[in-house]
């Protein structure tokens, strides 16, 4: 059994002043008689009265200490393990410019691509921790390392045009993929790109981003996604295109990968882009201690119940047995 919020066991220093308070007023509550000797009063023992009035004041204790524990939330599980497995830490970063929007992976848009895709490797790898980095003329974390598959692949999906200003900020998109990781235990690191464009936004540049990543000990795997030559990029609400040529850095992106020991990806298709990830896939994996357990039960409510016992035989005990007369 395990608590779910264990801060509120510091509600038990509630006792020492409860117990000092008690000590005092008993202490203080009782008569006093001047007798010449106390010899004719050794065989007097405490009454049955006497008796009930403190085990009174312990079922208070017992049914504040049993509401404490059920504040705490204990939870049991069927089994709970901790177990070794390879794994490392990945942030994946993602190009969500405006050119991402273009149909020539297979029938399907850039982005459409780059997430299906994306979706299929978190699956594949549920030991690792992944976060999750999207970029255009900036970059944001949109989610920090994480084992949860459900929250990666909803923020995945989640991803659309318009949440950044657009352009392609690249160096900005790996300097915030980097501290993302390096919040992560894992010894091995890696950052997967993707991009279909040349950096022009942003407040670092790529190959300063890529060595502040070699110095962290953190592997860069570079993406190129789509053609290059002129594209017809639609407006975010489909009523018009602009006509644009687009080109892949393709020796700043190779750059990036060997200066961190990665490696660079050309994928012009959504069947290609799939290859990359399964060869990405054989990334170097590091020892992980992880913890596995059955769905959490609740087991609060025996607390509650003993609470709820002690306080009715306090009642019991206070207008039956030690009632106090006015």
């Amino acid at each position: 059994m395990i608590l779910k919020h264990p801060g509120f066991l510091w509600l038990f220093l509630i006792f020492i002043p409860l117990i000092i308070w008690y000590i005092w007023k008993h202490k203080n509550a009782n008569a006093t008689l001047s007798i010449s000797s106390t010899g004719t009063l050794a065989k007097v023992r405490p009454t049955g009265k006497i008796i009930a009035m403190h085990l009174e004041f312990a079922l208070r204790l017992v049914c504040i200490a049993a509401v404490i524990v059920a504040l705490c939330r204990p939870q049991s599980y069927d089994s709970f393990k901790t177990s070794q497995v390879e794994g490392t830490d990945i942030a994946l970063a993602l190009d969500i410019s405006g050119s991402m929007s273009v149909r020539d992976m297979g029938g399907m848009s850039r982005i459409q691509a780059a997430k299906e895709v994306a979706s299929k490797f978190v699956n594949s790898r549920e030991d690792d921790n992944m976060a999750l980095v999207i970029f255009a003329g900036e970059s944001l974390s949109r989610l920090p390392l994480t084992n949860e598959r459900a929250a990666l692949l909803s923020s995945i999906s989640d991803l659309q045009f318009g949440l950044l200003h657009d352009g392609t900020a690249i160096g900005d998109g790996i300097t915030s993929s980097i501290n993302r990781l390096l919040q992560g235990k894992a010894k091995s690191k890696s950052i997967i790109l993707i991009t279909d464009g040349t950096n022009n936004a942003g407040d670092v540049a790529p190959s300063t981003a890529a060595e502040i990543a070699r110095q962290n000990g953190i592997r860069i795997y570079t993406i190129g996604v789509g053609t290059d030559g002129s594209v017809s990029i639609p407006d975010p609400y489909g009523y018009s295109t602009t006509v644009m040529e687009t080109k892949i850095d393709e020796d700043a992106l190779k750059a990036i990968a060997n200066t961190t020991g990665g490696k660079y990806f050309r994928a012009r298709d959504r069947d290609m882009l799939e290859q990359v990830f399964k060869e990405i896939d054989k990334l170097e994996k590091t020892q992980l201690e992880v913890q596995r357990h059955s769905q959490a039960e609740e087991a609060f409510m025996p607390w509650v119940l003993l609470a709820l016992v002690a306080f009715v035989l306090e009642m019991v005990l206070y207008y039956v047995v030690v009632r106090r007369m006015p």
